[in-house]
C-alpha cells in the first residue's frame, strides 16, 4: 500500500476529468489521501491535454511548475504525468522531462500504484505507458455531489483532418452498456448526469448497432439520476429517435450540444465533415420545431485551411441566422500528424485572431437578446453553492447552462438555500451571458 498524499491537477476536456477520477479511485484504494493544496502533497499527478499546441504548452507548464514543489515550500517526492500527453509523446518527454517520475498513457488507471513503487524502490523514472489493464477502475467523483459525469466511450472514428484525437485515443470503443448502468448507479444521488464522449451519438456503432437512444432509457430508469444532459452529439448523427427521446423524456434537459465546425460546404468536405450547411439549417429548425425551447450548442474553427473572408462572413451570417443560444470559437491549429498540416493556404494568425474576435462579438449580441427574453419569468435553477466570498448570493444553472462552458444564474434568496437542490428563480435582470434574480420560495 502507497500510504501516500496526492494532488490531482486536471487539464482538458471533461472526458479527462472522468479519466482523472479513475486514478483518483487507484490513489483512495492504496491507501492514499487526496489533498486540494499542491504543497500538501508528497506525490502530484498531472493528468494532461494533448488536443491542441496550446493545450501541450499549458500542460508542461503545469508539469514544471509543480516540479519546483520539490525544493520551493513543498513535500513533492514524486510527480507523475498522465493522460494524452505521454499517449502521444512518451518517448520525447521521457528526455525532456527529467523532472517527471513516471509516465501513464490514458488507459493505465490500474499502472498508477506499482509504477510509483517502482519509482520509489529504484529511484528512477518509469515509463509505464501501455503498462495498465485497460480495466476503467472505481472512481472518486471529484465533481459537486449533485453534478457527474459518465463516459459512455473512448476514441473516435470520424477522422476530421484537423484532429489528432484517433492518433492519441484510438478507434472508437462503446464501453458496455451493463457497465455503464451500473457506474451510474453507483455515482449516487445524482441530480445532472452529463453524458460525455468524443461522440456520444455514436454509442453503439463499433458494435454494428446505434444504441444511444437505449442507453439514455436505461440511465433515466434509474432512481438515482434526476436529469440528464448531453454533449457531443454529432449533427449527421442525431435522428428521429433521438429527437423524440429528447422531446418526451422528462429526465432529459432540452439542451444539446452539437460540434458544426462551420457553415460552409466547401470548409466542411475539406475538414472531413459529413453534412453540409443545409443539414445543419434542417436539423436545428427541426429540433426547434419538434423540441418546445430546445437549447442548442455549438462550436465553431476559425482560420481553416484556404478559407476565405468571404466564408468566414457566411459563417458570422449563419450565426445571426440560426442564433444558437450558446457557442464558443477557437482558432484553427495546425496540428502534425493531421491531414490539415499539410494543405495549401494557411490562414496567418493574426486573421485567425480577428476571426475568432468577430465570432465572439456576432454570438455576445445573439446571447445578450436570447437572455433578455427570460427577464420577468421563474426559471427552475439548479443551485451550485454560494457566490464568491464578499459578494452575497448564490449561483446556479437553468437547462440551458452546462457547467463551466455556458453561463450562470445569480440569485438573491430569504431563506436557506443548499447546493444541489433546484429552486424557482424570478428572474430581474441579465447581460451577456449571465442572468440575475431572487428566488420565489
Amino acid at each position: 500500500m502507497l500510504q501516500k498524499t496526492f494532488f490531482l491537477d486536471l487539464h482538458g476536456c471533461d472526458k479527462n476529468r472522468v479519466d482523472g477520477e479513475r486514478l483518483l479511485g487507484e490513489i483512495m484504494r492504496s491507501g492514499g489521501r487526496v489533498t486540494e493544496d499542491p504543497r500538501e502533497a508528497q506525490v502530484v499527478i498531472v493528468n494532461t491535454c494533448a488536443f491542441l499546441n496550446a493545450a501541450r504548452e499549458e500542460s508542461i507548464n503545469a508539469i514544471l511548475d509543480l516540479s519546483t514543489l520539490r525544493t520551493g515550500g513543498g513535500k513533492l517526492e514524486k510527480l507523475v504525468v498522465a493522460g494524452c500527453l505521454p499517449e502521444k509523446y512518451a518517448k520525447e518527454l521521457a528526455k525532456d522531462l527529467p523532472e517527471a517520475d513516471v509516465f501513464l498513457g490514458v488507459k493505465d488507471f490500474s499502472a498508477l500504484i506499482p509504477a510509483l513503487e517502482k519509482s520509489y524502490r529504484k529511484g528512477e523514472q518509469v515509463d509505464a505507458v501501455g503498462k495498465g489493464s485497460g480495466v476503467r477502475t472505481e472512481r472518486f467523483v471529484s465533481t459537486m455531489p449533485h453534478l457527474k459525469y459518465l463516459k459512455i466511450a473512448d476514441g473516435c472514428f470520424n477522422h476530421c483532418t484537423y484532429c489528432l484525437i484517433p492518433k492519441i485515443r484510438g478507434k472508437y470503443v462503446s464501453y458496455p452498456m451493463e457497465e455503464l448502468i451500473e457506474e451510474a448507479r453507483a455515482l449516487g444521488e445524482t441530480e445532472e448526469l452529463v453524458l460525455v464522449a468524443q461522440d456520444t451519438t455514436r454509442y453503439g456503432e463499433d458494435a454494428g448497432e446505434n444504441l444511444f437512444v437505449p442507453l439514455i432509457q436505461n440511465l433515466s430508469a434509474l432512481e438515482n439520476i434526476r436529469h440528464i444532459r448531453l454533449l457531443y452529439c454529432y449533427p449527421e448523427a442525431i435522428g428521429e429517435a433521438l429527437i423524440r427521446e429528447i422531446r418526451e423524456n422528462p429526465k432529459v434537459l432540452k439542451y444539446l450540444d452539437i460540434p458544426m465546425q462551420h457553415s460552409e460546404d466547401r470548409i466542411l468536405r475539406l475538414m472531413g465533415r459529413r453534412g453540409r450547411r443545409a443539414d445543419l439549417v434542417t436539423l436545428i429548425e427541426t429540433l426547434r420545431r419538434e423540441v418546445k425551447h430546445i437549447a442548442i450548442r455549438s462550436t465553431f474553427l476559425a482560420g481553416f485551411p484556404s478559407e476565405t473572408e468571404e466564408e468566414h462572413r457566411a459563417l458570422l451570417e449563419f450565426l445571426k441566422e440560426m442564433k444558437l443560444e450558446n457557442c464558443g470559437f477557437f482558432a484553427y491549429s495546425r496540428e502534425p500528424e493531421t491531414p490539415a498540416y499539410k494543405m495549401r493556404g494557411q490562414v496567418h494568425p493574426s486573421t485567425k485572431k480577428r476571426w475568432v474576435r468577430e465570432l465572439y462579438e456576432a454570438q455576445a449580441s445573439i446571447s445578450e437578446a436570447y437572455l433578455q427574453t427570460w427577464v420577468g419569468q421563474t426559471l427552475s435553477v439548479l443551485c451550485d453553492g454560494p457566490q464568491e466570498e464578499g459578494q452575497g448570493g448564490f449561483v446556479g444553472r437553468t437547462y440551458f447552462q452546462a457547467q463551466e462552458i455556458d453561463g450562470n444564474v445569480y440569485f438573491q434568496a430569504d431563506g436557506p438555500v443548499v447546493a444541489g437542490n433546484i429552486y424557482k428563480v424570478r428572474i430581474t435582470a441579465s447581460d451577456t451571458y449571465d442572468l440575475f434574480g431572487r428566488c420565489e420560495e
